[in-house]
């Protein structure tokens, strides 16, 4: 397990554990559980759901991007390898900064957006057949998985947006509600910000959730 802590000025290490698999639940995630309960309680990483909704709890294990929640002990032998999201700064042992993915969220405004006329405030009605057109992309838990897997991200991601949050953002873009099509269109149509995707497709590969971003 990848271990650091910013306040005791040592570099970042490995630390082994030993962990009894027979009295363990079957995810990754209860692993840790166990290590931070019964062996080291300084262990540090983010969950909350425990069910592969929120996106706490995303991490690479054994070289992938996954949910650690979701993700099974049972297909791995020998050693586990755990360490925080690849291509970030690390807050403290398991847990990445997800600041910057944050503000490229906010900057794509996602919430619906209609004319102040008054109708926004009644129930804006959608044909079955445009509410299909969301699917494969409101199921986003914004984990991060597919993001920090894009070498495109990883060099431009104080500009680029990322396989995250242009999924994101083509999910309001589509919305046969939304009225503010042709401006958020514009808003990510940059050179940078959308035209840094090389279609590496490591973003696909990565989520947990099947989606394609």
């Amino acid at each position: 397990v990848y271990r650091w802590d910013p306040s005791d000025g040592k570099n970042p290490r490995i630390d082994t554990f030993e962990v009894d698999m027979d009295n363990c639940g079957p995810k990754v995630l209860d692993i840790l559980f166990k290590i931070k309960n019964e062996i080291d309680p300084s262990l540090t990483f983010r969950r909350s759901c425990a069910h592969g909704v929120c996106g706490s709890c995303a991490m690479n294990v054994d070289g992938i991007n996954t949910l650690a929640c979701i993700k099974s002990h049972s297909d791995i032998n020998g050693d586990l390898n755990v360490y925080p999201l690849p291509h970030l700064k690390v807050v403290k042992d398991l847990i990445g900064d997800l600041s910057n993915l944050y503000k490229q969220y906010e900057l794509i405004h996602p919430w619906l957006k209609v004319d102040q006329t008054g109708e926004e405030k009644k129930e804006l009605k959608q044909s079955q057949k445009d509410r299909e057109k969301l699917d494969g992309y409101y199921e986003c838990i914004l984990c991060a998985c597919c993001s920090t897997s894009c070498p495109s991200y990883w060099w431009n991601g104080e500009k680029y947006l990322g396989p995250a949050v242009l999924l994101q953002a083509y999910r309001w873009i589509i919305d046969s509600r939304d009225e503010e099509r042709k401006a958020r269109l514009k808003k990510v149509s940059d050179e940078l910000k959308l035209y840094r995707c090389h279609t590496i497709l490591n973003c696909t590969n990565a989520c947990p959730k099947g989606l394609n971003p």
